[in-house]
């Protein structure tokens, strides 16, 4: 860690520098089991014919496992990050299906198409707490009524939880209370395969836009 000469999460620099040296603890290396699971439950309670895709957006997407997942299933995607090198990473890891990630602004990118689903994968936890409210605002509007997020969220409810980040943990009361004026709670549940730094402190949820 002294070798990297940025440590403001909030800078592009900060994870160009990490990306150009090899130095993603977050990255997982493969798609998570409950995406997969998610996946295959709308796949159970639809038929191939008339299955719903659902237009999705990838914030903070890191290598793209996921939008390559996604796109090779047949959902429109589109993966977004703000640092250079984690889309130049992204596009070299998923190959042909690098086309579905751009560089991009969370905060200021605007889809093509109203979207049906923000996928969420350590991207909440990577920038600092206080930019908590503008990310869930900027989720808010994003989606339209009945339109979902889902993803994993890192959790901590321990009275002497850390605050060093990032990973930034967050209490589960705390995050409710943010993200009930825009979003109803409609799954839970505890992560199978978290990688080293969020085992334990990992949940799957899946929110509905109001």
């Amino acid at each position: 860690m002294a070798d990297f000469l940025n440590r403001d999460p909030r800078n592009p620099q900060f994870w160009d520098e990490r990306f150009e040296k090899n130095f993603t603890p977050w990255d997982k290396g493969n798609v998570p089991a409950e995406l997969k699971a998610f996946m295959q439950a709308r796949l159970q309670i639809t038929s191939q014919v008339t299955q719903q895709t659902l237009n999705t957006l990838i914030p903070g997407c890191g290598n793209g496992y996921e939008a390559a997942f996604l796109a090779q299933a047949g959902w429109p995607v589109v993966a977004i990050d703000f640092s250079p090198a984690a889309v130049r990473s992204a596009q070299a890891a998923i190959g042909e299906w690098g086309k579905h990630v751009i560089e991009a602004d969370f905060f200021v990118y605007t889809p093509t198409q109203p979207l049906g689903l923000i996928y969420e994968r350590a991207f909440f936890c990577a920038l600092p707490p206080a930019m908590r409210a503008d990310i869930v605002k900027r989720w808010a509007a994003l989606l339209p009524t009945g339109a979902l997020l889902a993803g994993y969220f890192f959790f901590d409810d321990a009275p002497d939880a850390s605050i060093k980040g990032p990973p930034f943990t967050v209490h589960s009361a705390a995050f409710r209370e943010l993200m009930s004026p825009y979003f109803d709670l409609l799954e839970e549940r505890a992560v199978s395969d978290s990688i080293p730094v969020f085992a334990g402190k990992e949940k799957w949820q899946v929110w509905r836009r109001l």
